[in-house]
């Protein structure tokens, strides 16, 4: 009767039941599933596409995030700058995937006085967010959102990615983990320094 209950065919199977509900119930392991899949090409962000702006005239103004130090961030004061706005939560699997290749994209222009990084804790848990950046050794500024924030921007999804050009208006957004520190989303940002 034990042979027949601990055969190789069983093993096997439970073994893979257990690694599925691993992948289902622990977050860091989905997460560290997905950032596997982004370092071998999966998830690139496709810059191709451009998304409907806020308004006519890109606006942003009253759009606000507090910072840790309880310090505001007006995105209509941002004119001028390329934004890269990026809403995500510490117990989220597809973001805490995409964190590190943000990271990298982060270290990449982070002395840039023209590229703006506002990475939002979607639960606005600014000393819990800031622990786990800490804890990974992430520079990147964690805000919590201050004000209302346009359905056009952040409809509920984590992660997701908004980057306005130097007018303020939206020329990526999209929701979903994906690979920002590859070099053709860098080419993308570098792109919308120079254009008007």
């Amino acid at each position: 009767m034990m042979n027949k209950i601990f055969n190789r065919k069983n093993i096997v199977n439970g073994i893979l039941i257990v690694l599925f509900l691993i992948l289902l119930f622990v977050p860091p392991a989905k997460a560290l599933v997905l950032e596997g899949l982004m370092k071998i090409g999966f998830f690139k962000p496709d810059t191709a596409m451009v998304k409907e702006q806020v308004n006519a005239n890109g606006d942003l103004s009253g759009i606000k995030f507090k910072d840790v130090k309880g310090n505001l961030v007006d995105l209509g004061e941002l004119k001028g700058k390329v934004i890269f706005l990026n809403f995500w939560a510490t117990w989220c699997p597809p973001c805490l995937a995409e964190m590190p290749s943000v990271n990298a994209l982060y270290e990449k222009f982070k002395n840039d006085k023209e590229v703006v990084f506002i990475l939002v804790d979607a639960d606005s848990q600014l000393p819990k967010a800031q622990k786990f950046m800490d804890k990974k050794g992430f520079q990147l500024p964690v805000y919590a959102v201050a004000s209302e924030i346009p359905e056009v921007l952040f409809q509920g999804s984590l992660p997701t990615t908004v980057v306005f050009d130097r007018q303020g208006r939206i020329s990526y957004n999209e929701s979903g983990a994906a690979n920002y520190g590859d070099s053709k989303f860098i080419e993308f940002i570098n792109k919308l320094k120079t254009s008007n």
